[in-house]
């Protein structure tokens, strides 16, 4: 990585072991830490803990908030917090305009919070270039999920992924490559022509419900009710669902409950499985994201 951080305090509020892993990472190039929500976690060297949120909004250049973003109170994900971390009005008044603020998702409120304030947030999860070196240990994560809920093999196995995004393609191909018939399902012919030429079997998701009834590992990516009643009784009560798509994923889970299918919602996956990698990906993105919403001329050093 080339982008030097030096001089700039960035305040790391919240998160789980990839945080860690990348605030070693931010740290060689120069950045100032400041954490805080890590109160339990093993020493960290050089980094600056505060208890409080508000203080480091105060004195921080950036702000880097967890890729999972918060739940519908404004909670924050802190895996070595000893208290509650909340990203409310409060938090943004205390912040700088000048200040961005980075996070996985943003929620409508808090855009909305943020954007009457002046303050830029700016939304990582999406962005290519993470998301698709995010996508490899989504989809190990979920192949190996996938592989301790199911009593059969992935080579062989008939495996839907369901969404042929950026994750959805990576599913695919490693799926493929450990010898699964593999069923890709999308809208788009350009995604139906790529999924024939890579050797799938490509279904249109007009078509799914007539289809999916041979699925025996269903992998889903899709952010919006895509196994709904509807779908879901026309699968094999056999099959293992693994969704991967974001929060509230795109399975009714209680009717696979009902009908006793095995679905597991697994957001968050790189965080969970491959900390060190993820927390590598996420220092290899942020420092040039870090310098293009910054200006970083006359930046002193506040501790």
């Amino acid at each position: 990585m080339s982008a030097g951080l030096t001089g700039i305090r960035v305040a790391v509020i919240g998160g789980d072991d990839r945080e860690i892993y990348m605030i070693s990472e931010l740290q060689k190039l120069g950045a100032y830490i400041v954490g805080v929500g890590f109160e339990k976690a093993d020493s960290i060297q050089g980094v600056t803990l505060l208890s409080s949120p508000l203080e480091a909004v105060e004195k921080a250049d950036v702000l880097l908030f967890p890729m999972y973003g918060t739940d519908e109170h404004g909670g924050v994900r802190a895996k070595y917090s000893d208290t509650p971390i909340v990203l409310n009005k409060e938090l943004l008044k205390a912040a700088s305009p000048k200040v961005p603020l980075f996070i996985g998702w943003a929620r409508p409120a808090l855009k909305s919070a943020a954007e009457m304030l002046g303050i830029q947030i700016v939304e990582t999860a999406n962005l290519d270039q993470l998301a698709i070196l995010n996508s490899i240990p989504s989809a190990e994560g979920a192949i190996q999920m996938a592989m301790e809920a199911s009593p059969i093999t992935i080579h062989g196995s008939e495996s839907f992924v369901l969404g042929l995004g950026r994750c959805g393609w990576t599913l695919a191909r490693t799926l493929k490559g450990m010898g699964a018939h593999v069923t890709g399902v999308a809208r788009k012919p350009a995604d139906l022509a790529r999924a024939l030429e890579m050797g799938l079997e490509a279904v249109h998701f007009a078509d799914l419900e007539d289809r999916i009834g041979k699925a025996e590992l269903i992998f889903n990516t899709v952010p919006n009710l895509i196994l709904d009643k509807v779908m879901l009784e026309q699968v094999n009560h056999e099959a293992v669902i693994i969704d991967i798509a974001s929060l509230p994923g795109g399975t009714d889970f209680e009717w696979a409950k009902a009908l006793g299918i095995k679905a597991i919602l697994a957001p968050g996956l790189p965080g969970k499985v491959a900390p060190k990698a993820a927390g590598k990906i996420l220092a290899q993105v942020y420092p040039q994201l870090i310098l293009r919403h910054l200006t970083t001329n006359s930046i002193s050093l506040k501790f």
